[in-house]
């Protein structure tokens, strides 16, 4: 049996790799043969995923999201660069607590500037996993513009910061971007404002609080009309618009990005379609594996283009959240929760390597079976 192992993260536990060996240590000691191919959809861990795929990693100093210094990196293939967002601004690498209020996205335009210091000119912004609501002022703030108050006075980092801006002022952005490509990875289609814009719904999942989240509302709208105001143009209802906090939207109207699919591009890239033709069975998952993974995540994208080779798949997941019925759908002939194999969550997550090896090695009999875990 020639198994594909293509797990995404499972957030808080094990990295994408991580998970993906522990499975096939499982697949290989039952005498199987496995292939590991972390995945992603343009958040956290993407730029581990394309390592698969010959990207090498370049690593830079950056602003973190609070101000404080991380070390992050981009991908480096040819003449393109990934930057994945979380790297320099996500909630990863928060100091400590939420910052809903002030967290910033700066440190993602230095890793663009890095980007193209090395030379790399056909850019790749994958925003998954951010810190910030600021609209993206401190990505373009990094690349140049100027963002300023009534005064003048440059307004200071965050999304509540931008209720003061009167002014943005793009004549100074790198020249260089005017010479480059920019792709905007990302899944999320929510315009900029409003009950599906980006405070709203993404706010509280960064720590804010209802006072916060219309603060951080009308700072997005403050900004997002002084935008209009110096490109001509409203793209604040964009899809995407409204993607890591706004930073979609510094992407779209000041950047000119096109905007792509987070799983179709990663998937594109580490060659999925093409590891397919050799598989006798894949393995999809991640952390949860519930209705969002069947919209437009990487193990669901992985799930649909095993079917159309004809290849089985099962699911592998620390919580299986889906009717047997949907499972089916998608072809899924098997599933596995390492919640109902450990009993309760912390044990989940302390045993994730060993559980996750053991169901590896029952992969074999029980799919000859026909039968689900």
């Amino acid at each position: 049996m020639n198994v594909l192992v293509c797990l995404d993260k499972f957030r808080g536990c094990l990295t994408a790799a991580e998970a993906c060996t522990a499975v096939a240590s499982g697949v290989v000691a039952a005498g199987g043969r496995a292939v590991e191919m972390p995945v992603a959809d343009g958040g956290e861990g993407t730029l581990e995923a394309l390592a698969s795929a010959g990207y090498r990693s370049v690593s830079v100093d950056v602003t973190g999201p609070t101000g404080r210094p991380v070390r992050a990196a981009f991908a480096v293939r040819g003449p393109r660069a990934v930057i994945e967002m979380a790297q320099a601004s996500g909630l990863d690498v928060l100091p400590g607590g939420f910052a809903p209020l002030v967290a910033d996205s700066h440190g993602t335009g230095e890793l663009i500037r890095a980007a193209l210091d090395h030379g790399c000119l056909d850019l790749v912004l994958a925003v998954g996993g951010s810190a910030t609501t600021d609209g993206g002022a401190g990505l373009l703030r990094a690349l140049g513009a100027r963002v300023t108050d009534l005064r003048g006075v440059p307004v200071g980092p965050g999304g509540a910061a931008l209720t003061n801006a009167a002014n943005v002022d793009l004549s100074s952005l790198d020249f260089r971007l005017r010479l480059a490509r920019l792709t905007l990875v990302s899944d999320v289609d929510n315009p900029l404002c409003g009950p599906s814009g980006a405070a709203a719904v993404f706010g509280p999942q960064k720590g804010a609080s209802p006072r916060d989240v219309d603060v951080l509302e009308r700072g997005l709208s403050q900004f997002a009309s002084v935008m209009a105001h110096e490109t001509g143009r409203d793209l604040s209802t964009s899809p995407g618009a409204g993607a890591a906090g706004g930073t979609g939207f510094a992407a779209l109207a000041a950047l000119g990005a096109r905007r792509v699919s987070g799983a179709e591009f990663v998937l594109g890239e580490i060659g999925v379609e093409e590891a397919m033709r050799d598989a006798s069975l894949v393995v999809v998952g991640e952390g949860r594996f519930d209705s969002q993974s069947l919209r437009g995540k990487a193990p669901f994208g992985v799930a649909l283009a095993a079917r159309r080779h004809g290849v089985p798949v099962v699911v592998i997941a620390g919580d299986v959240r889906l009717s047997a019925d949907r499972l089916r759908d998608i072809g899924v002939v098997a599933t596995w929760s390492l919640l109902d194999r450990a009993g309760n969550l912390d044990a989940a997550i302390s045993r994730a390597p060993e559980l996750l090896a053991r169901i590896g090695r029952e992969l074999p009999s029980v799919v000859a079976r026909g039968g689900a875990a």
